[in-house]
C-alpha cells in the first residue's frame, strides 16, 4: 500500500523535467503529423496523382493553352480545381474523399464508367466554380488586370457587363475551356 501512495504521488506531481519532456514530445509530434499532412496534401495535387485516374482528361488539358502557350505559365489540376486558400482546399480535399472512393468502389474506376458519368461530374464541377464566383479561374485570371484592347469585341461587350457587374461568372461562358465538353444530353438540370 505504501508503495501505491508513493506510486501515485510520483504520477500526481510530475517533475519539471517529465512535464518538459511531455511537452517536447507533444511538440514533435505535431511537427511529424503537420509534415506528413501537408506532404499529403502536396501530393494529391500533382498532375502525376490526377493522371492515376483521370489520364484520359489529363491528356486533354495538354492540348489547350492552358498547357501549352507563349508565355509558358503552365496550370496543372489542381490550379482549377483546389481552392488555393487553406480552408477552403482542405474543404475540397473532404469533397474529393468522395471521388476517391467511387473510384475504389468500382463507380468510374474504368474509361467506360468514367465516360458514362462525364456529364454529371462535369456539371457538378461547373455548378462548384459558379457557387465561388470562379475563385479558381481569378487566381491567374484578374478583371482588373483585363486588356480590353487584346480581346474580341464579343469578349469586351461580355467582360465589360456581365462579368464586371457580377451577373455572371467565369465559368458561365468558358466551360471545356480546359476539357472537352462531355455529352449533357442525359444529365439533370443541364439546359
Amino acid at each position: 500500500m505504501k508503495i501505491l501512495k508513493r506510486f501515485w504521488k510520483r504520477l500526481s506531481t510530475p517533475s519539471k523535467a517529465a512535464a518538459g519532456v511531455v511537452l517536447l514530445m507533444g511538440f514533435i509530434g505535431g511537427l511529424l503529423f503537420w509534415g506528413a499532412f501537408n506532404t499529403g496534401m502536396e501530393a494529391t495535387n500533382t498532375e502525376a496523382f490526377c493522371s492515376s485516374c483521370h489520364a484520359p482528361i489529363v491528356k486533354e488539358i495538354r492540348e489547350t493553352i492552358h498547357y501549352s502557350n507563349r508565355s509558358g505559365v503552365r496550370a496543372i489540376c489542381s490550379d482549377c480545381h483546389v481552392p488555393h486558400d487553406w480552408t477552403d482546399k482542405i474543404v475540397r480535399k473532404v469533397q474529393a474523399s468522395k471521388e476517391l472512393a467511387f473510384h475504389f468502389l468500382g463507380t468510374i474506376d474504368t474509361d467506360e464508367k468514367f465516360k458514362a458519368r462525364r456529364g454529371h461530374l462535369a456539371h457538378r464541377e461547373w455548378q462548384r466554380m459558379k457557387d465561388n464566383n470562379s475563385q479558381e479561374c481569378r487566381n491567374c485570371h484578374q478583371f482588373d488586370y483585363m486588356d480590353f484592347s487584346e480581346q474580341g469585341p464579343r469578349a469586351v461587350s461580355q467582360h465589360s457587363t456581365a462579368l464586371a457587374v457580377g451577373d455572371k461568372t467565369c465559368v458561365d461562358c468558358h466551360k471545356g475551356i480546359a476539357h472537352k465538353l462531355p455529352d449533357m444530353r442525359y444529365v439533370a438540370g443541364w439546359q
